[in-house]
């Protein structure tokens, strides 16, 4: 009766292949910094000597975008990031923290809206006093903005990309807006959505790695990884190691000795 069953049925369909990042490469994702340039560093110290424990691979460290804001020291981060990509293979996500600052040197709306969402603590980490923050019109600082912020600074914001893919891994900033072709999507979507892409279950053959959505703990799921760990008012900065089908967490925390999270596999695959 069970081989009439079985039959019937038609042969079991076979397991699909394990989410994977091409032989010879190791990919290190970091999530949201917004101004932490004091967690950046730890987090960098701890991947490179990560890195280097793992053995000689074509390593590459993607940043998720939202380097700036909230944080003390958007300044510092940009200047970080831009030493490291001289000295390493790093490739850097726009955010939609970045696409707000670029936008404010064009418009005072967008200036305004800025300021709203972190770019105060932004613009007092480049060289502006406080007390003259606080004492000029809105015009008046619009006016100021490109004296104030470097063009080395504003052009590395600019050349930042939407999207990377790696082997079976997509990096957004975001999410991906879901019945929407990859090639398709969107630079808004990539940079801003939310509910829409976290919520879907839509199953896809590639995994989607973003930051954007601030959670408690790193979530590895079946269809997308975010490790936005909310670091400017939590202390912890989180990033994604990726090798083969390998993955683990490093985290850089404020408030104890950094140390890396979980080793190879320790996440678990999440297909």
């Amino acid at each position: 009766m069970f081989n009439k069953l079985r039959n019937l049925l038609g042969p079991k369909a076979p397991p699909a292949p394990p989410t994977a990042i091409p032989d010879g490469q190791r990919v290190y994702a970091i999530g949201d910094i917004h101004g932490r340039n004091d967690l950046l560093n730890k987090l960098i110290a701890l991947i490179e000597a990560d890195d280097a424990s793992r053995g000689p691979s074509d390593s590459l460290i993607i940043f998720l975008g939202d380097l700036v804001d909230r944080g003390q020291d958007s300044s510092g981060v940009i200047e970080t990031a831009r030493a490291l990509a001289a000295r390493r293979q790093a490739r850097f996500l726009c955010g939609n923290h970045e696409e707000m600052f670029l936008g404010s040197f064009e418009r005072e709306d967008t200036l305004r809206h800025f300021l709203r969402h972190g770019g105060r603590e932004t613009l007092l980490s480049y060289d502006i006093e406080p007390q003259v923050y606080n004492t000029v019109t809105l015009t008046e600082l619009h006016e100021m903005l490109p004296a104030l912020v470097p063009q080395a600074h504003r052009d590395f914001m600019a050349a930042m990309e939407d999207r990377i893919v790696v082997g079976d891994y997509v990096f957004v900033h975001a999410g991906i807006r879901p019945g929407v072709a990859l090639e398709d999507q969107s630079p808004s979507d990539l940079r801003w959505i939310r509910g829409e892409f976290i919520d879907d279950r839509t199953p896809r053959d590639f995994v989607v790695v973003h930051g954007h959505t601030i959670t408690d703990e790193p979530q590895v799921l079946p269809l997308r990884i975010g490790i936005d760990t909310g670091a400017f008012a939590s202390g912890r900065l989180t990033a994604l190691g990726l090798q083969g089908t390998d993955r683990w967490l490093i985290e850089a925390r404020e408030d104890a000795q950094p140390e890396a999270g979980l080793a190879d596999g320790g996440v678990g695959q999440a297909g």
